[in-house]
Order: structure tokens, then sequence, then C-alpha cells
């Protein structure tokens, strides 16, 4: 139980009450792409997140495929000890266990990325702040009234809420009361990684789609001066 809450990656669960209207979201630097990002992000999850949460539809085989990366690699820096290469992010907390802690298990998180977006789970994690009204201690200003702690608390630091006055209304910002084992900028690449592979793994397909799509091009572009060439054949002897 000591480390529980540094292993919790909580996006949005189903008893949160309601989320905030209005706030500006924070944006995203995702590049499925970067085979090195999604493999640190991969890492994150693990270390953070599959104490409470499971990826089911992705499993250690498709990730080191994916990245190409070394089986035997993925199993050591990424997956949990004991883990096959074959296995599925399955959670380590069982349901029994989850209803007792939380009253509901924890969701899946395949497709959190596919259904909130980018932007809102990146916003999401760099948003909680002391409110010592709230059961955990904290609230999120994306999702007001987050029903959880904050998972991350111990790289980010402790952030509090600051309400500005402003001609267009009043403005809500964050302010760091107490700094985390990470610099600002470090948080910022680790949460974008998380998003990375999150983003990864609500359609893994698409670093192949992605890599295919340059081919296609070419193949369009030169089908194209065919048909033109072949259009000039045509019509010149009707002028």
């Amino acid at each position: 139980m000591k480390n529980l809450t540094t292993l919790l990656l909580l996006m949005i669960l189903s008893f949160g009450v309601r989320a905030s209207e209005g706030v500006k979201l924070q944006e995203a630097d995702v590049d499925v792409g970067d085979k090195t990002s999604l493999l640190r992000g991969a890492k994150h999850f693990v270390t953070y997140c599959l104490g409470c949460h499971s990826i089911k539809q992705v499993r250690y085989l498709r990730i080191a495929l994916d990245t190409h990366a070394d089986e035997k690699e993925v199993l050591k820096d990424i997956a949990p000890f004991g883990a096959s290469i074959y296995d599925q992010l399955h959670s380590a907390m069982n349901k029994h266990d989850a209803e007792k802690w939380f009253g509901t298990q924890p969701p899946d998180l395949s497709l959190v990325a596919r259904s909130r977006g980018a932007d809102w789970i990146y916003s999401y994690l760099k948003s909680y702040y002391t409110d010592k009204n709230r059961p955990f201690g904290v609230n999120n200003l994306v999702f007001e009234d987050t029903a959880m702690p904050n998972p991350l608390w111990q790289l980010q630091g402790e952030q509090h809420e600051v309400i500005r006055k402003t001609i267009y209304g009043d403005r809500i910002d964050l302010v760091l009361d107490k700094e985390g084992v990470l610099s600002e900028e470090e948080f910022d690449i680790m949460v974008n990684d998380l998003v990375t592979f999150l983003v990864y793994v609500g359609e893994p397909a698409q670093l192949e789609r992605e890599s295919m799509g340059k081919y296609v091009l070419i193949f369009l572009f030169l089908f194209f001066g065919l048909a033109y060439l072949l259009k000039k054949e045509y019509w010149k002897d009707i002028h």
C-alpha cells in the first residue's frame, strides 16, 4: 500500500464526478514514429500504471516488433519481472482488491487516447493541484473533483491553484509549491512519452500505415504522370 499511489496512472475513472469545462488543453507533441519516445513511454506505463491499469490489446512482442527493439531488451527494460514476451499488459491488481480499495475496477487504457485525445491526457496528468477538501488531498483542472490521487506527484512535485483576474474573466493558473524528482522540462518529456505510448496502443497499425504512406504517394505521383502523358497522347489527334 505504501507505494501504491506511485503506481497509479488514473486518466479517468467511471466514478469521477464531472469534467471541467472551459479549460484550455495543453498540446502534446506526439510522434508515434519516434521509437525511442515510444519505448520510454512503455516503460513509464509499466512502472507507474500497470499496478492498476491494463492494456489488453497489446502484447510485449508487438511492442518489440513495432519498435524494432530486441525482445530480450523489452523484457529486461520494460516488462515486469517474470513476464513473457507473449503476455498482454495485464494489471497487477485483481478485481477483488480494486473493488475493495476504489469501489470499482480501474479501466483498461487500450483506447483512452482515442476516446479522450492526446492533448486531454497530457493536460490531465500535468494539472493536479493541492485541494485539502478532496479525499486524497488533490484535485484536477481538467477533470474537476477527480476521485483519484495524483499518480505522478513524486516526479512533478506539488502545485496549488491561483485564480487571476483578467479582462476576459477569471483565469486559473497552477503554481509549483514543492519541486519533484524531475525538473519541469524533464517531467514534460516524461508525460509526453507516456501519452505517445497510449496513442500508439490505441491503434498500433498506424505505424505500419504511416510507413506505407510514402510508397502510396510515390505510386500516385507516378500514376498521375502516366495518366497525364496518356491524356496528351489521346487528345493530340483530336486537336
